[in-house]
């Protein structure tokens, strides 16, 4: 860890402006970076998957009312607060499963873990913590998917261990984070069919593209203590890899938008997200780690793009 960031307890990674840093006291500081609340990207891309899934399910319904609104509104708030202590709660876990690996890799010496700031009973409490608080929440929806929700631990227990034993443990990490996909169509209908399916096969694909540009980074680290990625899978023929997962993922995303019944105003903003990831794909240059950063952080703008294209949806179909 470099001695700056020793003294200030910042990580290394994370923007010194961010509000954990002007609102809490250093003392919280450790337990917010545990859960990465000063790198809110991490959980804007886990909740996208789930409010794709919430308004492509009030797409689907052939007359909506107020109430669909009302309700549709209510499943977002509580997939935001969801997507933010499940995703800390994973980020904590994965730094104790990560530990002896993050003492190696320059860009994650400076967590909380290893550099001491906090032991590892007081991670394993806050985990408990905010799954809790994460359960409260899963316990707000229908039968169907409080089960539905509980399955996703699987894969969620998996992912951490995923880069020691496969070379795609960006796979492992979209079927954990894309499982929102599935959640919230379950919340409104209680059941799955092909639509969400559909849209989780695309999440997956989505998240596997861009965690490939966030793998970049660390590629010299992971490759001098073995830890396994996409990113050194792909190499030098990454672009390629990208066109044609990025490609799977927007014909996947269109099925299930297609599956509801969405009108056509949702395909033209699909095809602007499809824009979007090709100018990823055509700008990138995978040794510039800054610039692999901020393509990352961009696909938070194509979530907010889908999520649009599937509101105007819901609008044509509601007026």
């Amino acid at each position: 860890m470099r001695t700056s960031d020793a003294q200030t307890g910042r990580v290394a990674d994370a923007p010194s402006d961010n509000w954990v840093y002007r609102l809490l006291p250093p003392s919280l500081w450790p337990y917010a970076q545990l859960a990465r609340w000063d790198r809110p990207i991490g959980w804007q891309l886990l909740k996208w998957p789930c409010w794709w899934s919430a308004v492509l399910a009030v797409n689907a319904k052939p007359i909506i009312v107020a109430a669909d609104m009302l309700t549709m509104i209510y499943h977002l708030l509580l997939f935001m607060i969801g997507a933010i202590v499940m995703r800390g709660a994973g980020c904590t876990y994965n730094d104790l499963v990560d530990y002896d690996i993050d003492m190696k890799v320059a860009r994650t010496r400076s967590r909380p873990l290893p550099s001491g700031r906090v032991s590892k009973g007081q991670a394993r409490a806050f985990m408990v913590v905010q799954a809790l608080i994460g359960l409260v929440v899963l316990l707000q929806f229908n039968l169907f998917t409080i089960v539905l929700g509980i399955a996703s631990l699987a894969v969620v227990a998996i992912y951490p261990f995923a880069k020691r034993f496969t070379d795609w443990p960006q796979f492992f990490l979209g079927l954990a984070f894309s499982w929102g996909a599935l959640v919230g169509w379950s919340a409104v209908f209680g059941s799955l069919s092909a639509a969400p399916i559909w849209l989780y096969v695309g999440s997956v694909l989505w998240t596997i593209g861009y965690d490939t540009l966030y793998a970049h980074q660390d590629k010299e680290d992971d490759a001098l203590i073995g830890v396994r990625s996409t990113a050194r899978l792909f190499a030098e023929k990454t672009k390629l890899w990208l066109t044609l997962i990025y490609a799977l993922a927007a014909i996947c995303i269109a099925i299930a938008a297609g599956l509801a019944s969405s009108p056509w105003p949702v395909f033209a903003g699909l095809s602007l997200a499809g824009i979007m990831l090709a100018r990823q794909i055509i700008i990138l240059d995978i040794d510039d780690p800054d610039q692999c950063l901020a393509l990352f952080k961009s696909n938070n703008r194509v979530g907010w793009t889908v999520f649009a294209s599937l509101c105007l949806g819901v609008i044509v179909v509601w007026v």
